[in-house]
């Protein structure tokens, strides 16, 4: 019994957990906008865990108390009615008892786990901020916050601690209660002779095979509150639904060729805030350039993140080809979306591995290409294993520029249809910058691209310009007839300028 169901409940937590990731990875950027990685890892393994225990050693014990209860209940009221009734006196009193403890081991249970997870997300943002923490030398301060979280788990646990302290010795003590009795009322039963002597040996046997049971039913009550709790925990993340899903979309579009359109488009992340975007119309020609600048915060990240879906946009309002994005399947729709994100991020793979991450198959020639093309050639080839080069968590063996040019590669080696550059060059310097853009100029020519910059010569060649302030679009045009129109965009321009003089001089 205990091969059979301790391994069926290992096999149901290894389903679980993959159910687990799989949900995870269908629920849209909202989602871990707003839940902690640290959360999550813990429901996914301490939840989990709680949640085995009850299929596996919860279940086997239960069937057990109750296979042999019943077999032994049926024998000892065979052998006298009278003596298994007081046997049995104290079982009212205790079911009031596991009831009334289970509801607290409940309630201590998932405080725990919740506190548990808050503990995981601080360790898991101090691991991943380790850098930061160290430069502002707040290593005391993290390790003091920290403590304070942990001793509250500690508090938490023994709380749990004190019912159980009680709540087992109290099953025990109502146990032995019916064993009193059995005691008292049997043996003047046997010196009145109205019972065998062997008759009540046997059902003292009888009554000690149910010792365990009655013990164990504490352990298993404390096994299904706990599971109960994390199951519920589990629960919230399953239930949610995915926002951005497949529903409405259209499976006969299965090829893109890149035009844009954004007709009156408004957006805010929530209803209670102020919209982000403000009455967008932008129209993007199939294989043209269009550059979007303005001032941080100004709508332009949230635009482009609208495009492939990462948030959605209403309906009616983002088009490719003439059709709904919303309509699009999701894997059409991203395949055929080359984004290059403000925040880079690199995987603790090898540099090969990160920069072909996302498609099935390819070329040492197109490797070769990807990696010219964003300057990051003769980087890669000066380290000791070139390409089989390990990367630290989130690359961070890597400089800011080199992050991005693996971005920039891990995008254009896809080919997609649209190419999308949310300031990918920020952190490169001005040379390198021209570099690029300049090696991009003929991937660019082959499909519709949009590129965010706060430099004025990364968009300059572009072949509209559009340019944000709060939300909405002030100025268009080209580089050219924005300067001559001498407004946000020519003043910028000139104070670019201004500073750049003044670095040289």
């Amino acid at each position: 019994m205990r091969n059979t169901m301790i391994g069926i409940s290992r096999k149901i937590e290894y389903e679980i957990r993959n159910d687990f990731f799989q949900h995870l990875q269908t629920l849209e950027q909202s989602f871990y906008d707003t839940n902690r990685t640290g959360d999550l890892m813990s429901r996914a393994t301490n939840d989990l865990n709680a949640v085995r225990m009850v299929l596996g050693p919860g279940i086997m014990y239960s069937f057990n108390t109750v296979i042999l209860f019943g077999a032994a209940l049926y024998y000892m009221i065979g052998i006298n009615p009278i003596l298994t009734a007081l046997a049995m006196a104290p079982f009212p009193i205790l079911a009031f008892m596991i009831n009334r403890f289970g509801a607290k081991v409940h309630y201590w249970f998932e405080k725990i786990q919740a506190q548990f997870s808050t503990m995981s997300a601080r360790a898991q943002e101090n691991l991943s901020g380790m850098r930061i923490i160290k430069s502002y030398v707040r290593e005391k301060s993290e390790v003091k916050q920290f403590r304070k979280i942990n001793d509250e788990y500690l508090r938490l646990n023994q709380n749990l601690i004190k019912v159980w302290s009680f709540f087992y010795p109290t099953i025990q003590f109502l146990s032995s209660l019916g064993f009193a009795f059995v005691l008292w009322y049997g043996g003047r039963s046997v010196i009145n002779q109205t019972i065998t002597l062997g008759d009540f040996l046997a059902f003292n046997m009888y009554l000690l095979m149910l010792l365990w049971p009655i013990i164990s039913v504490g352990w298993v009550v404390n096994i299904f509150q706990r599971g109960s709790a994390s199951m519920a925990r589990m629960n919230e993340i399953f239930d949610t639904r995915p926002k951005i899903n497949h529903e409405g979309t259209d499976p006969g579009v299965t090829v893109l060729s890149g035009e844009i359109e954004i007709r009156n488009l408004t957006f805010s992340y929530n209803e209670n805030q102020s919209p982000i975007l403000k009455n967008i119309s932008i129209k993007i020609p199939r294989g043209s350039t269009a550059a979007i600048i303005g001032s941080t915060g100004s709508g332009k990240s949230t635009l482009v993140n609208l495009i492939p879906r990462v948030y959605d946009p209403p309906p009616g309002t983002i088009f490719i080809d003439g059709i709904d994005i919303r309509t699009i399947p999701l894997k059409i729709l991203r395949e055929n979306i080359g984004i290059v994100p403000q925040e880079t991020f690199l995987f603790s793979e090898t540099i090969k591995e990160n920069i072909v991450y996302g498609i099935d198959s390819y070329s040492d020639p197109q490797l070769y290409e990807a990696v010219t093309i964003s300057q990051l050639r003769e980087n890669i080839e000066s380290f000791p294993k070139q390409f089989d080069t390990i990367l630290g968590e989130r690359g961070i063996n890597l400089s800011g520029g080199q992050k991005q040019r693996a971005a920039i590669s891990r995008a254009v080696i896809r080919e997609p249809k649209i190419l999308i550059l949310d300031d990918a060059l920020s952190s490169v310097d001005t040379k390198t910058e021209e570099e690029i853009l300049a090696g991009l100029k003929n991937v660019m020519k082959k499909r519709t691209s949009i590129i965010i910059s706060h430099r004025i010569s990364t968009i300059k060649h572009a072949d509209r310009i559009y340019v944000f302030d709060d939300g909405e679009i002030i100025e268009q045009g080209t580089h050219d007839e924005l300067l001559v129109n001498k407004g946000f965009y020519a003043g910028l321009y000139e104070k670019q300028l201004l500073t750049e003089e003044l670095e040289r001089a």
